[in-house]
């Protein structure tokens, strides 16, 4: 690294501790709570499967929710505080979250799965019987 660039990387470090002491105590403001958990969306033919990324946390801390075409995974992120101490940097974000996405079709609620395994949710979406591509027989005339 050059050393004349130092005192520019030293006031960019200052700035973005800054910027995350403010945005801290401002939950509607913190940078994840617009994209938090980040999650892949796929389907199989008959099933979307959801994937949230959701460390540290337990199927207590999280609700899923499906209506329509709708699923909404939210929750609420506890970190446990340490008193007394002399913090250096806090980068993990702590309090509620939801994520609504849309998919193409409607879901079959009543066969919708939720699994939480080493901090991944994975969801399973059914697709609504009336959603599936149905095989129409052509008959001669």
């Amino acid at each position: 690294m050059l050393t004349g660039f130092a005192p520019l990387l030293r006031l960019q470090d200052q700035m973005n501790r800054l910027f995350e002491d403010f945005f801290e105590d401002i939950p509607a403001l913190r940078p994840y709570s617009g994209a938090y958990p980040a999650v892949n969306v796929w389907e199989d033919g008959d099933c979307a499967y959801l994937e949230a990324e959701l460390p540290g946390m337990s199927m207590n801390d999280i609700e899923v929710l499906v209506m329509g075409d709708q699923v909404t995974v939210r929750g609420q992120r506890k970190i446990e505080q340490v008193k007394d101490a002399s913090w250096h940097r806090r980068e993990r974000s702590q309090g509620e979250f939801s994520r609504t996405l849309s998919l193409p079709w409607q879901i079959e609620a009543d066969k919708v799965e939720a699994h939480l395994r080493d901090g991944i949710l994975t969801v399973k979406l059914p697709k609504c019987e009336s959603c599936k591509p149905r095989k129409i027989n052509v008959l001669p005339a």
